[in-house]
């Protein structure tokens, strides 16, 4: 699974919505939604965000492991 399916995947399990994400990362739902399209990334600073957010590890995040854990 690449990084912008994981991303929404993610965003839906956990029953959240863009908006609030883009919220966290300080972004326009716009942004948010070419995350998830796979038009942008976020900086190294977003995705730290994001894995603590949704309690994941940044492998997992970003599609290089199944692995949910963090170490």
């Amino acid at each position: 699974m690449n990084f912008s399916s994981r991303l929404k995947a993610l965003r839906q399990r956990n029953k959240v919505s863009q908006q609030e994400l883009a919220d966290l990362l300080g972004i326009s739902t716009r942004a948010w939604r070419f995350y998830e399209s796979g038009d942008r990334e976020p900086n190294l600073t977003g995705l730290i965000a994001l894995a603590d957010f949704f309690n994941v590890s940044l492998d997992y995040l970003v599609g290089r492991s199944d692995d949910t854990n963090k170490r």
